[in-house]
């Protein structure tokens, strides 16, 4: 996940240079150049705090039992979580009933070639109400961070391809 981040520092370091080349600083305002810097400073560091956090919930709720290399885990396309609400009007609610479970989605394909949806189990926690709530606070933690984490990647992503454009 390091390789991840020192890209991303590259690659903000790339555009801080092209930036610079295209407009000289002296008619830029040094308060817009300071904001332009934290911001992307506040980024970064943000991404570092969620990767640490997200690897801790990992090793904390067993996930690493189930899939040993930490950076796989964002190989997955998905992630869900089951017997725990995580949409606005059930935010954090428990399915009574139903198990907790946090679900990886990956897609591989089937006899004839096509791509199809597998779950893969990453953890099982029990009926949900007999769940403690710090640990379902914990799960749902790690399941939101690791979206948080794919969301970071997805645009790093598409800056890539719109560097590509830029290119052409």
């Amino acid at each position: 996940m390091s390789s991840n981040l020192d890209k991303l520092k590259e690659l903000t370091s790339k555009l801080e240079e092209k930036l610079s080349q295209k407009q000289p600083t002296e008619n830029i305002p040094q308060t817009a150049i300071d904001t332009q810097n934290k911001a992307i400073f506040d980024y970064t560091q943000t991404r570092e705090d969620n990767i640490k956090k997200v690897k801790e919930l990992y090793l904390k709720l067993g996930i690493h039992e189930k899939s040993p290399d930490f950076d796989n885990i964002f190989s997955y396309k998905a992630m869900n979580l089951s017997g725990i609400g995580l949409k606005e009007e059930d935010f954090a609610q428990i399915r009574e009933g139903k198990y907790i479970q946090v679900i990886a989605i990956t897609y591989e394909p089937d006899k004839n070639g096509k791509k199809k949806a597998k779950n893969v189990s990453l953890g099982y926690f029990g009926k949900a109400q007999n769940v403690k709530e710090e640990l379902r606070k914990d799960i749902i933690e790690f399941v939101l961070r690791w979206r948080y984490e794919k969301a970071f990647q997805n645009l790093e992503h598409y800056k890539e391809l719109i560097a590509k454009v830029a290119e052409l």
